[in-house]
């Protein structure tokens, strides 16, 4: 049994948290198997308080003045880099559209050590939100549709029994439009392109925020199901989540978290936050929304309140590195269920959920490959997609076989095939030289708490 301290931290458009959790790993296999390392107990060891994101202007967050606020989370919590194991830094909503986004994410690398330090994209926004609100447990009643409104994006999630169906994200958000303690408006997003008269400079009148909150809370009612979609629904759909979000079937409970679900809880003076919050949050709870929805479990804190497990295991014996240099570190990994790997759109499906990613993907089939032409079927469509290197793992054992096969296809693309190892969405993975005819693995999965803190 060991103890690591884990960091979490979330840069998001309009707040930036940190936390840190005390993870309790122990061995779960016998004592002549491979070690299979898993989390048995966390605890909340120390929150920072919930700190305004610093921002150099619209388009540019403040790297140095961000870098030092975590310098000063750290002293206050009574930590230093060395004592922290494992962990996530996580850029998110608006924010991982700034300008430098990149550059705040190599100003906290030293922060981060070995530890996951991505921007992260609306599908796993959506569901760090999703289990860290506990919608993923809720779920298990009854099908639930998660929206995480922050200050520039709303995360979505359709669930049933712990399962995220589908997710989506609109560019609904408090921080859209912001405003002086006169009223004045003080910015406004180019996503209220068309849906609104208000411009910088502009007194605004309580009506006027209230109308723009209303057709953001039509949007949402739309991915809800609770009016019929049209191109409003398309219009503020995000550009990294590429089509409309399929609207959630008709009865489906709500639940809400971010800085807006606070707003749905109490109602604000329409200027107190200088932005459109207040007024989102109300139109909220006077719509049709009305006795369908919940607050989740965590509001603000709900995207990222801890991460990182490290737990090291064995691949399978089977395996086929060619022209592929190792170690490599920190690939995400992207999952696909039998039904997907089987399709005939299987290239189009790969290429889908990879878009966006910031570095090239582990390809993970967790469905078993009955004869040999079903494994040129699945070559045939890993080979279609313009990955390059190609890492790719399945359970069953025949990654050698794979892994020829996608050379055969790729001559001039490096392949890196494991088996035998269980793999989640949203993870991460890395691979170490080969130990014998086997490569060292870890397994590094965001932890998120599922009670309230």
């Amino acid at each position: 049994m060991a103890e690591l301290l884990s960091l979490g931290l979330d840069v998001g458009t309009t707040t930036t948290q940190l936390i840190l959790s005390a993870l309790t790993v122990e061995n779960r296999a016998g004592a002549f198997s491979v070690p299979e390392m898993d989390i048995t107990k966390r605890q909340i060891c120390y929150q920072s308080p919930v700190h305004l994101t610093p921002m150099l202007d619209e388009s540019r967050v403040d790297a140095d003045a961000l870098r030092q606020l975590v310098q000063q989370e750290y002293e206050a919590a009574g930590i230093s880099r060395q004592q922290v194991d494992t962990g996530a830094i996580i850029i998110t909503g608006e924010t991982s559209r700034k300008e430098n986004a990149r550059q705040v994410l190599h100003s906290l690398s030293d922060f981060a050590g070995e530890f996951v330090v991505a921007t992260a994209g609306p599908h796993l926004e959506s569901v760090l939100a999703a289990k860290g609100a506990g919608a993923m447990e809720r779920s298990r009643d009854a099908p639930l549709l998660h929206m995480d409104i922050g200050g520039g994006t709303s995360n979505l999630a359709l669930l049933e029994d712990g399962h995220i169906l589908r997710t989506g994200c609109l560019n609904v958000g408090g921080r859209l439009l912001k405003l002086d303690a006169e009223g004045v408006v003080t910015y406004v997003s180019p996503a209220l392109r068309g849906l609104t008269q208000l411009k910088p400079g502009d007194r605004a009148t309580e009506e006027q925020v209230y109308q723009v909150a209303e057709l953001l809370t039509a949007a949402l009612e739309m991915a809800a199901g609770l009016r019929p979609a049209d191109s409003l629904l398309a219009q503020l759909s995000t550009q990294e989540a590429g089509i409309p979000f399929e609207p959630a079937p008709p009865g489906v409970t709500v639940s809400f978290s971010g800085g807006v679900a606070e707003c749905i809880r109490q109602d604000y003076p329409w200027l107190q936050f200088g932005d459109l919050g207040p007024m989102l949050g109300r139109c909220i709870r006077q719509s049709r929304f009305q006795g369908r929805y919940m607050l989740g479990k965590e509001t603000i804190r709900a995207t990222v309140i801890g991460a990182g497990c490290h737990s090291t295991q064995l691949s399978g014996s089977t395996v086929f590195c060619e022209g592929v240099t190792l170690p490599v570190k920190n690939l995400p990994v992207v999952c696909f269920s039998p039904p997907e790997q089987e399709s005939p759109r299987l290239s189009h499906l790969i290429e889908e959920r990879c878009a966006g990613q910031d570095r090239t993907p582990v390809l993970c089939f967790t469905g078993t490959v009955g004869s040999y032409d079903a494994l040129c079927r699945l070559a045939e469509g890993i080979a279609g997609t313009n990955l390059r290197p190609l890492y790719v793992s399945v359970e069953q054992d025949m990654a050698k076989a794979l892994g020829q096969a996608l050379r055969l296809r790729c001559p001039d693309r490096g392949v890196l095939c494991l088996d035998r190892i269980r793999l989640q969405q949203d993870s991460y993975l890395d691979v170490g030289q080969p130990v014998g005819p086997a490569f060292p693995v870890v397994i590094k999965t965001l932890i998120l708490q599922e009670n309230k803190m």
